[in-house]
């Protein structure tokens, strides 16, 4: 692995220029597409193969003017308005229409709305869609552009025009989704850049890793836009980009920034510092890098593309944040020279006051030069590893009692409520339910496949059976396909799609009977319904292969059996405490009046399994990291105890510092995006620190001290089997060609 990175390090010594200029290239070619990123992403994507949702997706092919999506304008009027501008409404929608696929609108329909627009201060006006559930996701996205939804034009006009149904909510979702990555990033960036310097002290050495988290987002929203050229990319897939891509890319520069400026300051030259950093931070770089992109594969188990999608944007900014990190930083640290390693004058100003101050304070004779004390984290190590027991134990209770709520998690779903009060798009599901019912957004939809041709008695008793149901507002009179071996009933429910009624009557209709054949339920409540159940039933599998593969990675980096095993334990308890809390928070509110939320009684079904991958990833970070640093001096001094206390006392800086950057990135996302989003910040933001805390600092220097010698126990045939990945102390590095 050294030997790798030795031959990485001297090519981009050599080729410095080029190594940068390629950089330049790319992020310039990538810059307009990246601002393009959204245009193909799709607010699609949660059909589930095999589900009975997906079933009667299928089958309503055997049906002539079977629409599998509802799809409406709301025309409201404004004070002022007439009959002509309602009309002109109209025309708009219907030109609209025409310079969209799959979506058209009836004469008749428009008819009626203009009749109907003479007596009524809101107008619905139905379309007509067709092909996939995609393909109507699509659709409204595309119509909200034409029609000007939601825009300062569109605010402008004599009437309100608003998207409705379950496709348009998701729709609405899409443009909500970037308003908040726009807002979240002009937030999160200055203050990352406020804690670099405050690390560093140097304006010049912050920039770094702020350039490149900066340029690996880019970069990276230039991929997602040629993705989506290709395959479906979800409308979510930027915001975990985005939120990933900060983080990580900041980190990843600053674990190798500040080994480089801590060789320096131990007296090595800037060739040797930087040979040191990318044999050591480097390497540890690659190796977390690697595990983070592989546990977030293990969300492609999950068959959906809504998941699969934002998993693979997600690895792509990570691949591109290692790949800076380890050819673009090295360069830039050689052009910077000093000033990526010396401190600047203000911060040397502050600190000679800060000693100046503290020397007032101090007592005359209290501390002689001789006698200075240990730095603050040899002396916490120390502290910590004098009692492993109490440490260990109160530790693991801390986040063993933030995990209690976890038991009580409950998946769920839904995009309405997830809208601000007043949000346009809520404004308009609410003006829509008040003319036509909330039900009529997303009827269900019943498939009945016949055992025999035009079993017409039992399907009219079935059909009297479900117009019984006390969630049924109105069930459509039985078709037949056109071969004659289904048919197919419509059902309104009485509240809207994502309510627990309606999630009620799809339960009820699957457990129904029918004498005549086999049911299928399927509609946008049944298909919601479909997704949560393959995501909750798919979480063992993510669970046992995120484990199994950060086990083996580090198996093979830390080459000891039990200080892996120990480290997935430790990271299983940073996630369940992150779960505990995303319970406390979104699903049972304990908070809103503190937080600001509007809890929505579960947690979102993409939530779990997200935070599962990418804190596994996360904490491998560290994990590597740390453990390196604890291996590496275990190999120069052959004492487990003082290894524990030198590499946690040169780490631990770091670590704080980068899990600070983590924490705030994380937090700016779970302060400004939209619930489904903010989840996922504020379960990362509490993963992380509590990870960069109690366990790194507390719980791992106990465990290891607790465990001795056993800490790097090997079997003799693994030890002949495995890899070496030696973390050596510094050497002299070659003369610069």
């Amino acid at each position: 692995m050294q030997a790798a990175m030795d031959r990485l390090d001297g090519f981009t010594r050599r080729h410095g220029k080029l190594v940068a200029l390629v950089w330049l290239a790319l992020l310039i070619a990538a810059i307009p597409f990246a601002a393009r990123q959204t245009e193909h992403l799709t607010s699609g994507g949660f059909e589930v193969p095999g589900s009975g949702s997906a079933a009667v997706e299928r089958g309503l092919s055997a049906f002539d003017n079977a629409q599998r999506s509802q799809l409406a304008v709301v025309i409201a009027r404004r004070p002022g308005s007439g009959d002509g501008d309602v009309r002109q409404a109209i025309q708009r929608i219907r030109t609209a229409a025409a310079q969209v696929d799959h979506v058209a609108i009836s004469p008749q329909a428009a008819g009626q709305a203009a009749q109907r627009a003479a007596a009524a201060p809101i107008t619905v006006v139905p379309l007509k869609l067709s092909g996939t559930q995609d393909d109507a996701a699509n659709a409204a996205a595309d119509l909200r552009r034409e029609l000007n939804v939601g825009t300062s034009a569109g605010s402008k006009a004599p009437v309100e025009l608003h998207l409705v149904g379950q496709q348009a909510l998701w729709a609405g979702m899409q443009d909500l989704a970037k308003h908040d990555l726009e807002q979240s990033e002009a937030v999160g960036f200055p203050i990352v850049l406020l804690i670099l310097l405050a690390v560093f002290g140097s304006l010049a050495a912050a920039a770094l890793p702020l350039a490149l988290g900066a340029a690996s987002v880019a970069i990276t929203g230039a991929a997602i836009f040629f993705l989506s050229q290709a395959t479906q990319m979800s409308v979510f897939v930027t915001n975990i980009a985005s939120m990933i891509g900060i983080g990580v890319a900041v980190d990843y520069s600053l674990f190798v920034l500040a080994r480089y400026r801590e060789e320096i300051a131990a007296g090595a030259t800037r060739e040797e510092a930087r040979r040191t950093a990318m044999r050591t931070s480097g390497i540890a770089v690659a190796f977390s890098g690697v595990t983070v992109m592989v546990a977030l594969a293990g969300l492609f188990l999950i068959d959906t593309a809504t998941i699969r999608s934002m998993a693979m944007g997600a690895i792509v900014v990570v691949a591109v944040s290692v790949l800076a990190a380890t050819t673009l930083l090295p360069v830039l640290m050689s052009m910077f020279g000093r000033r990526a390693y010396s401190r600047g004058r203000a911060a040397i100003a502050g600190g000679l006051v800060f000693r100046g101050l503290r020397n007032m304070r101090r007592r005359p004779g209290s501390t002689h030069p001789s006698r200075q004390r240990a730095p603050f984290w040899e002396r916490w190590a120390d502290r910590v590893m004098r009692r492993p027991v109490l440490a260990a134990g109160l530790s693991a209770a801390i986040l063993l009692t933030l995990a209690v709520p976890a038991l009580s998690l409950t998946f769920g779903d839904g995009a309405l409520r997830q809208f601000p009060h007043g949000n346009e798009t809520r404004v308009g599901a609410e003006l829509a339910a008040k003319a036509t019912g909330p039900g009529a957004a997303g009827p269900t939809q019943v498939l009945l496949t016949l055992d025999r041709a035009r079993s017409s008695a039992a399907i009219d008793r079935y059909a009297a059976q479900v117009r019984s149901d006390p969630e049924a507002a109105a069930v459509s009179k039985p078709r037949l396909s056109r071969d004659g071996r289904a048919a197919l009933i419509v059902v309104t429910p009485r509240h809207d799609p994502e309510s627990p009624a309606a999630r009620g009557l799809v339960v009820r209709l699957r457990t129904s009977t029918f004498q005549g054949g086999r049911v299928e339920v399927g509609g946008s409540t049944a298909q919601v319904e479909d997704f949560k159940d393959l995501v909750s039933g798919s979480m063992w599998k993510i669970l046992l292969f995120v484990l199994a593969f950060s086990y083996l990675v580090l198996l093979v980096l830390l080459r000891s059996v039990l200080l892996p095993l120990k480290a997935v334990l430790v990271n299983l308890l940073s996630v369940a405490a992150a779960y505990g809390v995303l319970v406390t928070v979104f699903q049972w509110g304990w908070f809103d009046s503190v937080l600001g939320f509007h809890h929505l009684g579960y947690v979102n079904t993409m939530t779990p399994p997200f935070l599962l991958a990418i804190v596994f990833g996360l904490s491998m970070d560290y994990e590597v990291f740390l453990l390196s640093r604890i291996r590496e001096r275990y190999e120069a001094t052959h004492d487990n105890t003082r290894a524990v206390v030198e590499g946690l006392a040169s780490s631990a800086r770091t670590i704080s510092s980068a899990a600070l950057i983590m924490v705030a990135v994380f937090a700016v996302f779970a302060g400004t995006g939209v619930p489904s989003v903010k989840e996922i910040g504020l379960g990362l933001a509490v993963a992380i620190a509590l990870d960069a805390t109690i366990v790194r600092l507390i719980l791992v220097p106990a465990t290891m001290e607790l465990l001795g010698e056993w800490n790097w126990w090997l079997p003799k045939p693994l030890d002949r089997v495995l890899p070496e990945a030696p973390f050596e102390a510094p050497v002299k590095a070659p003369q610069a060609a």
